[in-house]
């Protein structure tokens, strides 16, 4: 399953060299890679770590941005989702101005963590993904055990 959301950057968004704001970004992203967690679990959902935010291009006033959320990986109750960000151009060209990832933990109606379905990759993509999801996982718990 995949999740894409869609924005057309207004003059509330950006700062004053007409470029999107890095925060307002973010909060797409957070919301778009929420959506996709959901309809993965089906439960409400958390974000417990954004473990990695790459600003890689700017996106300015009027550009069309799209982000693709898509699950990368599932622990026993969590789950990772990865979302690129695109600028799409009226000519119909996209460039990628944005990747992260992000971890959630599935709640059950008290909001506590509850166990969720496995994804399972099938491509050699979504098990690459999943590869480095898993050394993602890895430094995030070696650093907490610091």
């Amino acid at each position: 399953m995949h999740t894409s959301q869609v924005q057309i950057i207004m003059p509330s968004h950006v700062n004053g060299t007409s470029r999107l704001f890095g925060g307002q970004l973010m909060a797409w992203i957070d919301v778009a890679a929420a959506v996709e967690a959901r309809r993965h679990t089906r439960r409400q959902v958390t974000t417990v770590a954004v473990d990695n935010l790459q600003f890689l291009a700017p996106a300015f006033l009027d550009e069309t941005v799209r982000l693709d959320a898509q699950v990368t990986w599932t622990g026993r109750t969590s789950v990772e989702v990865k979302v690129d960000s695109f600028v799409e151009s009226l000519a119909g060209t996209e460039r990628l101005i944005n990747r992260a990832y992000l971890v959630f933990v599935a709640l059950d109606d008290d909001g506590k963590p509850v166990p969720i379905p496995p994804f399972v990759p099938a491509t050699e993509e979504e098990k690459q993904e999943w590869n480095q999801a898993e050394k993602r996982r890895d430094r995030r718990l070696a650093a907490k055990s610091r």
